[in-house]
């Protein structure tokens, strides 16, 4: 008897063979049913080289116990002892697997199955297990039998006798088995249906590609077809009374449990389609409406059941429309996005234990490995393998995928895939999850062979594993086309020339020819600078690809590389910044603006860096008008002339557009660290306040350099800018001109002609200055809606401006000048404006009849006849129905109505006064929802078609790859141009209804 306090030594030994539970281990070695083994050293042995020696020791004293009689425990626990393999396997799966340790106890003479050792065993197939499934002539019975096989299967998988693929191969071979065992139940169970019809199982997914988990649905496609001269609508419901019934024998829970769910939702139309459809009626789908996943999903197609003739025709028939599916428009898009798509649908509380579906998870390296197989499998029929770990080898072998990306990937792919065996395995549920639980990750590590700290290890492995499939997948696809260009490696197998233009155009590229001069440009040779863009490439390659324009996405980045790749600055950037080389790619691939704005000064990519660790946007958040206006002003100072100075001030504008730009784009765009910007009006009033205040500060310099090579430090006469239009609301785009008023006050003393002609001097060198062809773009001043408009002179002083307004000006010149903002100039002398003028762009009492009567016949007019010819009015973004104009002059006659009494509404900005006329209850709030989102939906169309374009524009492009790049600006996927259209046509219909009531009175 052991001492008190004291340890006895079998406690101490369960311990050092990996016991969590000495004491409850202890007691169960010294229960009667393993009195004649307990002292055998092998035994505590082989339960320590188990995965949880705890659980195989209470799963073998089950066993025992559940034994017959007594001669059935001797004959179990002498063989266990005395025959090495069996000890290995049973105890193997004890330790392994709870739900077999079950089956066991109530199955007590299955273990019997893992005697035999020899070779035939050791690999069995198809047939093997026909024969172990033979004599099942019920849904109980073969429930018992293909557990029976499954543990003969698990045995040989924990002991390391079968590798990962010879497993998954063997779950397949195993579900065939069963699958034709249960249909054979079913035709037995009603041989009239058996008789006029011929049905053939095809099996999908993991079980058609060889690679089955031990707990998985089995994914089917059936085929019907008359047999005996039967009568086709009879036999195909025949056939689907056979595959429903098939289905419940697998997929229903009895005693014995259930084996698993049998899915024919992959079928044509899904669950809404028909179970069972004639091989005619299959192909009639695909060839007219099946969707790309559906054709990559038939990449796993076998038969395996049934008609094995009638599958095989299947199959056949079929594949030809399998292998042309990389033709088609957006085809590497459309099944990225479906990748995206089921990460963003898992469970945010469970994306960090997703083993299969989580970035760097199984389907990462299946949905890589699927993609090319159909890119190249067109014309190499050596890749036309539904097996993972195959496929992954013949593209490797044929040079689609580098050799070192293929051996990391097999690895992963082959570490991930068993420690998914192993979660199943332990109670035969369908998960996917990592499990959370200490003592089950201790489980799984040492099942995995991680036995000095099975947990930490296990989530290492597991952690760098993920990491390499996550670093690889997207690369995969691009890596080839460097090693095709570069060839630095002689002997390695390579992308062909036509292998190579085949994969571009399946990315999207209109111009692959080029794509690969630009590649071997980049690409080639020994320097640093093409080692780093090697690296670089790969990356760059499938955020080119993810936008409209690919070819000019390439194009720029070379144009950008040739200028900077010997400044260190630029690479180091790139290789060393996270968001750098992901923002460059969104920025050069959007359009032109962006790109021509940069080419004409490539350095400012430096401001696309991630300097403060926030994806780059805070390098990119537009400066704010005093800080330009400083920076400006000082450059002015330290000019030796006018022209030089604003030649200056024209370069600090091409720079902050870009920042701007860019700024937009990535926002619009996202990245993969952080969402596009959700916010459509946010960035909206983000770009309107930028430009605004660029082009406030741009005048502001213009105006300091002009005085000051004409009249040093004072100008006769006090001058301001009155911005007006888009620019006093702070609502610039990207293409807009300058709209504003100028006004001046002669100094004391000054004769009043004088001051006149100093102030027009002024004026004509600004707009001279600002229009001065050069590498940046021009300022365009429009002072078009002064007084008398172009009639009238173009500077006048406040006295003028009042006389005019008092007596002359008409109702729409007051509509104009709730826009007015002072932006450059005599501060004093802006406010001395904008006090002139409140009174007639607030009039008392607010408009009459007469007054608002004009407005409406003057907007009706307008959009009679200045909407150009053969334009459509309801894509137009500044004059058709519910755009621009047609929000505008809605808050602007309530402004011009209530502005008196409503201080709110006393704004030059479009949002702010809608926000106010429904505080002030002028606007429901559903309307002036309705209103803003049609103007801030028109004003995103307007920027977008600048930026891709790099020309204004008020109305969608008409060249398709433009369009597509508005869309992806604006959030839609490749492929839903349509959806856009359709929805800018909704949005601003139920503006302009709202205008009709709001506006019109109707």
């Amino acid at each position: 008897m052991t001492a008190p306090g004291r340890r006895s030594s079998t406690f101490s030994r369960l311990l050092r063979h990996g016991f969590t539970d000495p004491s409850a281990a202890e007691r169960l070695l010294e229960s009667a049913e393993l009195e004649p083994v307990k002292a055998d050293p092998v035994l505590l042995e082989a339960l320590g080289a188990t995965a949880d020696p705890d659980l195989a020791l209470l799963g073998l004293v089950r066993l025992v116990e559940a034994q017959d009689d007594h001669t059935a425990r001797r004959e179990l626990l002498d063989t266990l002892i005395a025959a090495k393999p069996l000890r290995d396997r049973l105890l193997g799966v004890l330790g392994a697997s709870a739900a077999l340790a079950d089956h066991l106890a109530r199955h007590p003479r299955d273990w019997q199955a893992l005697v035999t050792y020899e070779p035939r065993d050791l690999h069995p197939g198809v047939e093997e297990f026909e024969r172990g499934l033979a004599e099942a002539a019920d849904p109980v019975s073969l429930r018992v039998a293909y557990r029976r096989c499954l543990l003969s299967i698990a045995a040989r998988d924990v002991c390391g006798t079968t590798d990962l693929a010879q497993t998954a191969a063997e779950l397949a071979d195993l579900a065939t088995a069963t699958l034709r065992a249960a249909l054979l139940i079913a035709r037995t169970a009603a041989p009239d249906d058996a008789a006029v019809c011929r049905l053939a199982v095809i099996a999908m997914g993991k079980c058609g590609g060889h690679e089955l988990n031990y707990v998985s649905d089995v994914d089917v496609i059936f085929v019907g077809e008359p047999a005996n001269g039967a009568d086709e609508g009879k036999a195909v419901q025949a056939a689907t009374r056979l595959a429903s019934h098939m289905m419940r024998i697998c997929s229903e829970t009895t005693v014995e449990g259930t084996i698993w769910p049998v899915d024919a939702n992959l079928r044509p139309e899904g669950r809404n389609g028909p179970l069972v459809r004639t091989l005619s009626s299959h192909l009639a789908y695909y060839q007219r409406w099946a969707k790309t996943w559906e054709f990559q999903a038939l990449l796993k197609a076998q038969p395996v059941a049934g008609d094995i003739e009638l599958g095989e025709e299947y199959v056949a028939t079929l594949a030809p429309l399998v292998w042309q599916v990389a033709e088609r428009d957006n085809f590497v898009a459309d099944v990225q996005k479906m990748r995206r798509r089921v990460v963003a649908n898992i469970p945010a509380a469970e994306i960090e234990r997703e083993l299969k579906l989580g970035p760097g998870g199984l389907r990462d390296v299946e949905f890589a490995v699927q993609l090319l197989q159909l890119v190249h499998g067109r014309a190499d029929t050596s890749l036309r393998s539904g097996t993972t770990l195959d496929a992954l080898k013949a593209l490797a072998a044929g040079g689609y995928v580098g050799r070192a990306d293929a051996v990391q990937l097999d690895e992963a792919y082959r570490f991930l895939r068993t420690m998914e065996h192993r979660i199943q395995l332990f109670r035969l549920r369908r998960t996917h999850l990592v499990p959370e639980d200490d003592a089950d990750l201790r489980r799984i590590g040492r099942s995995l062979g991680l036995r000095a700290d099975p947990i930490t290890d296990l989530n290492r492995e597991w952690k760098r594993h993920a990491t390499v499939v996550r670093r690889l997948h997207e690369k995969l696809f691009y890596r080839p086309l460097l090693d095709a260009v570069a060839q630095l490696a002689p002997g390695e197998a390579r992308l062909s020339p036509n292998a190579a233009r085949e994969r571009l155009v399946a990315l999207g590229y209109a111009d692959p020819a080029a794509a690969l001069r630009h590649l071997e440009a980049l690409a080639s040779g020994v320097t640093r600078k093409a080692a780093i863009q090697r690296t670089l490439l790969p990356v760059l390659l499938g955020w080119f690809a993810d936008s409209a324009d690919p070819d000019a996405g390439l194009l720029n980045f070379r144009k950008v590389s040739d200028a900077l790749g010997k400044t260190p600055w630029y690479l180091r950037l790139l290789r060393d910044e996270g968001a750098a080389a992901e923002n460059v790619a969104r920025v050069l691939s959007a359009g032109r603006l962006a790109p021509d704005l940069l080419m004409r000064a490539p350095e400012a990519v430096a401001l696309l860096g991630d300097g403060d660790g926030d994806g780059g946007r805070g390098r990119l958040e537009p400066r704010g008008r005093a800080q330009l206006e400083q920076e400006v002003l000082a450059a002015v100072g330290r000019a030796a002339g006018a022209e030089q100075a604003v030649t200056t001030v024209r370069g600090v504008r091409r720079r902050e557009l870009f920042r701007t730009a860019a700024r937009d784009i990535v926002s619009s765009y996202g990245t993969e660290e952080t969402p596009a910007e959700a916010d459509q009006g946010a960035l909206v009033d983000l770009v309107g306040g930028a430009v605004s205040d660029l082009t406030a500060a741009t005048l502001a310099g213009t105006l300091r350099a002009v005085v000051r090579e004409g009249w040093g430090d004072t100008l006769p006469t006090r001058f301001a800018v009155i911005g007006m239009g888009r620019f006093g609301g702070y609502e610039l785009g990207y293409g807009s001109d300058a709209d504003v008023l100028f006004v001046h006050e002669p100094r004391e003393g000054v004769d009043e002609q004088e001051a006149a002609r100093a102030a027009n001097a002024v004026v004509s060198e600004m707009r001279r200055l600002l229009q001065i062809p050069s590498a940046d773009p021009p300022l365009l001043i429009d002072a078009d809606l002064r007084p008398e408009g172009k009639s009238g002179p173009t500077v006048r002083t406040l006295t003028s401006y009042e006389a005019y307004y008092r007596r002359w000006s008409l109702v729409w010149e007051s509509q104009a000048l709730l826009r007015a903002e002072p932006v450059a100039g005599d501060e004093e002398l802006g406010r001395c404006f904008i006090e002139l003028i409140d009174p007639f762009r607030y009039p008392a009492e607010g408009l009459g009849d007469d007054a608002v009567r004009e407005i409406r016949r003057l907007k009706a007019r307008m959009e009679a006849e200045r909407l150009p010819r053969g334009a459509d009015p309801t894509l137009h973004t500044k004059l058709g129905r519910g755009g621009l104009s047609d929000v505008e002059w809605t808050v602007q006659l309530l402004q011009l109505q209530h502005g008196w009494v409503e201080p709110g509404l006393r704004t030059t900005r479009t949002r702010p006064a809608l926000a106010a006329a429904c505080a002030a209850g002028l606007l429901t709030g559903e309307d002036a929802a309705i209103l803003d989102e049609a103007w801030v939906l028109a004003t995103r169309v307007r920027n977008a078609v600048m930026l891709v374009r790099g020309r204004a524009g008020d109305t969608f492009p008409s060249d398709g790859r433009e369009l597509a790049a508005v869309g992806r600006y604006l959030g839609y996927g490749p492929g839903h141009v349509g959806d856009m259209l359709d929805d800018y046509r909704r949005i601003t219909r139920r503006a302009r209804a709202v205008v009709d009531e709001q506006f019109y009175g109707a």
